[in-house]
């Protein structure tokens, strides 16, 4: 038999492939390659059969041809991957160009074609061919996506480096400057890491990153108004304390999207899933359910072992002090139950292994089935605890009595009643963290799990971070910045609260077999009233970048506006109140517009469009020309008009980060 072609080849086709662009450009070689290999071997060829290869080997070497040579355009300007991807590339196109030469016999006669090596008479040849073009062709895509993590990873740097900047800033005026270049690298970043959370396909890291990413959204604001508290009492402790926290949360969920995009372990952390109770009582339902096609598939030993590690895992549920006696009494009995029904199937079984017995007998039928419904009453009766543990707590919390009466004490600059509240709110998060953590033992899906423990170190972070807040405030309770940020944090506190309803009704519809799409977009449902839908018109990630910075630049010259009016005594004054009503108006189109930008239906708020019929009915606003806004040129960086300004301008920023963060992922 003649050579191969393509000769042999260490390349190694040993290439997982992590993204879904990836998968998706691969399936059409993929489709095509199929075709040629498993092509009926008739002992006569038809010119049509002979023409069909032929073309489809030919259209795989010219779209190997063009791949190649985008790749080579991509090592060109990347030297770190030039040599790896060279090779890459000249091995997919000599694959290419065998591929093409095993199936031209398109043109040639049936009697030219002996003695020549073709797909038909040298099938070795051609699988050869086709493992060589696709470890080829995948190693190059591989390698071209290495260019997308290092895009994260420098958008990454630059965020960081700001970020230091930022925290070492003692100016308002230097504050002002930084924090306007943070808004838009933050943007880049969502942009990057939104993209890349869709491409993905590992469902764990999908959730690992939507939760980092959640952390960045909500810490952008968290982090603006403590950064500015920290500056206006500069030597307030408790002010440190509570940026320090932002600072540092926002590092770590920086350093996770780098962990997930790039596989890499930080310190030697293990970030390995705690065990939970569904995925015990999985795998040992599992291991039992074997046992009926094999008696010799583990030890009775290791089936004993396996049910107490189980069994001592619910110690969370039985351990905690919010557990009612009657919830405990019933988990533990249920415990015992599957301890008996255990031993009885291990005595069947080991009966049936005397006896030499090839399948499970009758009475390790019967064992079997109640040792798996013992488990299963044992995770009803766990979930039932957990999910009615956080449906309570819900009720409970969710008229944030504690919240209202800290802000209240904070305001009055009563210590004393901070400090009660303080340990009152202290409870509830402890309450908070351990029912999260019962419910990741029974979310039953990786991504629940992972969402279940963003909630609890959610709960944990934000807790202590309020209690400082509040703290500030009350050491200075005129400070409306202290105010402000207390606000941010209790706000942060109520959204994760929804948050985690949304959880708790997908881990009921995980239970119940009702698989629904998971983290819906529960702050659309906000928009939803009194509002129209139109088509929604779909931009590009650039396009859409250039919207947000648009955005952020009507952001900052209407709040400009609503700074300078705020110096005039006069409300009524008709420039004033023009003035106000048209940034104001002018911010709500940008928003609305957003909508449609960002490939969300168009909703038409009514008010908006009142608004806009009213301002149409009004003279112009010719007052412009005879009066100017006054200014306040004081380089005091005390002043309160500094100081509005930077509020006003930075808490638009950092909101529409956070909107980014939310809106900006295809």
């Amino acid at each position: 038999m003649a050579s191969s072609p393509c000769g042999n080849s260490n390349f190694d086709s040993g290439l997982e492939i992590k993204t879904r662009s990836v998968e998706q450009t691969l399936i059409p070689l993929v489709s095509q390659i199929t075709t040629l290999i498993n092509h009926k071997d008739k002992p006569k060829k038809s010119e049509r059969t002979l023409a069909a290869i032929h073309r489809v080997g030919q259209a795989v070497s010219v779209a190997v041809g063009r791949f190649v040579a985008v790749g080579e355009a991509i090592a060109a300007e990347n030297q770190e991957l030039k040599d790896e991807m060279g090779q890459a590339c000249f091995e997919a196109r000599r694959a290419g160009d065998a591929i093409a030469q095993l199936t031209d016999v398109g043109s040639a006669l049936p009697s030219q074609l002996d003695g020549r090596v073709t797909v038909f008479s040298d099938r070795t040849a051609m699988v050869k061919a086709a493992r060589l073009l696709l470890s080829s062709v995948t190693k190059v895509l591989v390698l071209a996506d290495r260019i997308v993590i290092k895009q994260i990873i420098t958008s990454r740097n630059k965020v960081l480096v700001t970020l230091d900047h930022l925290e070492r800033v003692s100016t308002f005026q230097e504050f002002v400057q930084i924090f306007s270049q943070f808004g838009n690298e933050m943007v880049e970043f969502a942009h990057l890491t939104g993209d890349r959370q869709n491409d993905l396909k590992d469902e764990k890291k999908k959730a690992r990153m939507a939760a980092a990413r959640a952390v960045l959204e909500k810490c952008t604001m968290m982090l603006l108004t403590a950064s500015k508290t920290c500056l206006r009492h500069p030597d307030c402790e408790s002010a440190r304390i509570n940026k320090d926290a932002v600072f540092h949360r926002m590092r770590c969920a920086l350093e996770q999207v780098i962990e997930i995009v790039t596989e890499a372990r930080s310190c030697g952390e293990n970030r390995i899933l705690p065990a939970s109770i569904y995925n015990g009582i999985k795998e040992f339902k599992s291991g039992v359910e074997c046992l009926r096609e094999n008696l010799y598939s583990l030890s009775p030993q290791s089936m004993s072992s396996q049910l107490e590690a189980l069994v001592e895992r619910t110690e969370d549920f039985t351990d905690s002090a919010y557990t009612s006696h009657e919830q405990r009494q019933a988990i533990l009995g249920l415990c015992q139950l599957a301890r008996q029904d255990t031993q009885q199937l291990v005595h069947a079984w080991v009966e049936a292994q005397s006896v030499h017995a090839k399948e499970a007998t009758k009475d390790m039928e019967v064992a079997i089935l109640k040792t798996s419904q013992s488990v299963s009453d044992l995770r009803r009766e766990l979930h039932k605890v957990a999910v009615g543990r956080a449906s309570d707590l819900l009720k409970v919390h969710g008229e944030q009595l504690p919240l209202r009466a800290l802000k209240a004490a904070g305001a009055e600059g009563n210590l004393e009643e901070v400090a009660e509240y303080s340990r009152t709110l202290t409870e509830q998060k402890e309450q908070l963290v351990e029912t999260c953590r019962l419910l990741c033992h029974v979310s039953g899906t990786e991504p629940l799990e992972i969402t279940c423990i963003h909630a609890e170190e959610t709960f944990h972070v934000i807790g202590p971070q309020i209690i400082s807040a509040a703290q500030t405030l009350a050491l200075h309770p005129s400070s409306k910045i202290a105010k402000e940020n207390l606000e941010v944090f209790c706000e942060a506190w109520e959204s994760q609260l929804c948050d985690m309803a949304l959880l708790l009704r997908e881990i009921n519809d995980v239970f119940e077999g009702r698989r629904g799409q998971l983290k819906s977009l529960h702050w659309l449902s906000k928009h939803l009233a009194n509002m129209k839908t139109a088509k929604a018109v779909k931009l590009d990630a650039e396009e859409q970048t250039s919207m947000a910075k648009l955005g952020l630049e009507l952001r900052l010259l209407s709040s400009d506006v609503d700074t300078e009016v705020e110096k005039w005594e006069d409300q009524e004054h008709e420039i004033v109140r023009q003035s106000q009503s048209l940034a104001s108006m002018a911010y709500n189109m940008y928003l609305f517009t957003r909508y449609s930008v960002l490939s969300i239906p168009l909703i038409i708020p009514v008010n908006l469009l009142r608004d806009i019929q009213s301002k149409s009915l009004e003279p112009p606003l010719f007052i412009f020309s005879t009066q100017t806004l006054p200014k306040c040129y004081c380089k005091n960086v005390n002043c309160v008009h500094n100081s509005q300004k930077v509020d006003s301008v930075h808490l638009d920023v950092a909101f529409s980060v956070g909107e980014m963060f939310r809106h900006l992922s295809k």
